[in-house]
């Protein structure tokens, strides 16, 4: 079997397996993506006060 055929059975395969996937809706991508959004938010705040918090006590502990 040559390369060219290999490639068009890959990719015939690869199109009849897309087909078989069940998409999510577009409601629930929309809720996804934005649950997913705030958490990273929340987590890049939270990490950000951390890092904050421990830059003051080293320059306190630097400074005293």
């Amino acid at each position: 079997m040559n390369i060219f055929k290999k490639i068009k059975s890959s990719l015939t395969d690869v199109k009849n397996e897309a087909k078989k996937v069940t998409w999510p809706s577009k409601k629930i991508t929309i809720k996804d993506s934005f649950i997913i959004i705030v958490i990273s938010l929340t987590t890049a705040a939270f990490l950000g006060g951390v890092d904050y918090v421990l830059s003051l006590i080293i320059e306190n502990i630097y400074t005293a």
